[in-house]
């Protein structure tokens, strides 16, 4: 399976799981995780609770954070997974790192045209 990653998903891995230390770009870091959850079968087609599902979605659970979850688009062929961005469920082991208030206010903002 090949694993692509977009920006938008390397930034926000950034912002809450960071890299490794000394690491320009997180992807191959992003890489690493997806296939080894998507190979332990941590995937589904359910997005996580408080999740927007966009059809055709697939989540895959990261095995070393659980609250971790990658949002993915698998290609038609099924040979490429293409992570779009990334979701931290709540209810876990640990609060997620961005609380829910700033990326609520953000889809709020983009609503109103901000």
């Amino acid at each position: 399976m090949l694993v692509a990653v977009t920006d938008h998903a390397v930034e926000r891995f950034r912002q809450r799981v960071g890299g490794r230390s000394g690491e320009l770009d997180a992807r191959p870091e992003i890489v690493a995780r997806v296939r080894r959850a998507w190979e332990a079968g941590r995937v589904t087609d359910e997005p996580p609770p408080g999740a927007s599902g966009a059809r055709g979605s697939v989540y895959v659970r990261d095995l070393v954070d659980r609250s971790l979850v990658f949002v993915c688009r698998l290609d038609r062929a099924g040979r490429e997974l293409v992570v779009v961005t990334l979701w931290e469920a709540e209810g876990g082991v640990a609060p997620p790192r961005v609380p829910r208030r700033f990326t609520d206010a953000l889809r709020t903002r983009r609503s109103r045209g901000g």
